[in-house]
């Protein structure tokens, strides 16, 4: 059957799945947005539904005549899941695998938005390829990993559709850091609101950070994707310190108070994805790390005036 273009996303109403509709409905998808909320700006030309994810008739109703649908929804996130881990395995993972069984009925196209570091944790070899044994530190990255498997498996049995985006750390216009993840956004909206930025450990953490632009740019192609890689790391592959954030954005505020911390147990010292997989696709000149911040702060200093 020839897959159409209509797409939708769960969790549109997020950092990642409102840059994302805008990226696909500019290269001519159609596009729906599902979320509790509606988005305060709607987007022209994109379709919104608000609704409860694990509402399983409404979920039914709502992809039974879509093309392909990207998965982002979670209700923990990699900070609170050691707490609130029971919510993810009880409703996050569960509804996860009825829509596995929707989609696998209704041949629809499933792309799950999964986790880099976290799921990989500890990892010897770096940049981390995505046929590395997965190590999960936390909770979050245990169910983002069971949810995978349990893909993996409708795959197999079933003949689903399935691929398995595994994001690094994206970062730029929209992002929250008070939802629970955003370090460059953290430093960068503390610094213009003169606040203290508390950093655990000595700054010297490395992570993969990828501009929002390139990660939805990515994630994109993987709707007209058919090869046989089913798993995908999506990063720039290159690591960066805390310190070296902190550093590009000391250009515009040179007396930023930073304040360390002692260091936590559930932070491991260096997380970088190896991209080769999705850079066979892509042939787009990546955003740098210092241009990414730059056009991010400018973005955020033009909605102040």
């Amino acid at each position: 059957m020839k897959r159409g273009n209509r797409v939708l996303i769960l969790g549109g109403n997020g950092f990642i799945g409102k840059n994302l509709s805008n990226c696909l409905f500019n290269k001519g998808y159609d596009v729906y947005c599902f979320d509790c909320d509606l988005p305060d700006i709607p987007q022209k030309g994109i379709h919104y539904i608000q609704g409860d994810f694990f509402d399983e008739s409404l979920l039914e109703k709502i992809i039974k005549d879509k093309d392909i649908i990207y998965h982002g929804i979670s209700t923990i996130n990699p900070g609170n899941s050691n707490e609130f881990y029971m919510r993810g395995y009880e409703k996050d993972f569960i509804q996860t695998v009825k829509l596995c069984k929707l989609v696998s009925e209704c041949a629809i196209k499933l792309i799950f938005l999964s986790s880099g570091g976290t799921i990989y944790g500890t990892q010897n070899q770096q940049p981390i390829i995505e046929e590395s044994l997965p190590r999960p530190i936390n909770h979050y990255g245990n169910i983002k990993l069971c949810m995978e498997n349990t893909m993996m498996t409708f795959a197999i049995q079933k003949n689903a559709d399935i691929l398995i985006a595994r994001l690094s750390n994206p970062y730029g216009p929209g992002q929250d850091y008070t939802k629970g993840v955003g370090f460059v956004d953290a430093v960068i909206k503390k610094a213009i609101n003169s606040e203290a930025i508390e950093v655990w450990g000595d700054g010297s953490i490395v992570r993969d950070y990828i501009y929002i632009e390139d990660a939805c740019q990515m994630l994109a192609l993987l709707a007209s994707y058919h090869g046989e890689d089913k798993i995908f790391n999506i990063s720039s592959g290159k690591g960066v310190s805390i310190n070296d954030i902190i550093e590009i954005i000391k250009k515009w505020y040179p007396q930023m108070d930073i304040k360390y911390k002692n260091k936590r147990s559930v932070d491991l010292e260096r997380i970088v994805l190896n991209n080769q997989k999705i850079m066979r696709l892509y042939n787009r000149k990546m955003v740098e790390i210092h241009e990414g911040i730059e056009q991010y702060y400018n973005t955020i200093k033009k909605r102040e005036q």
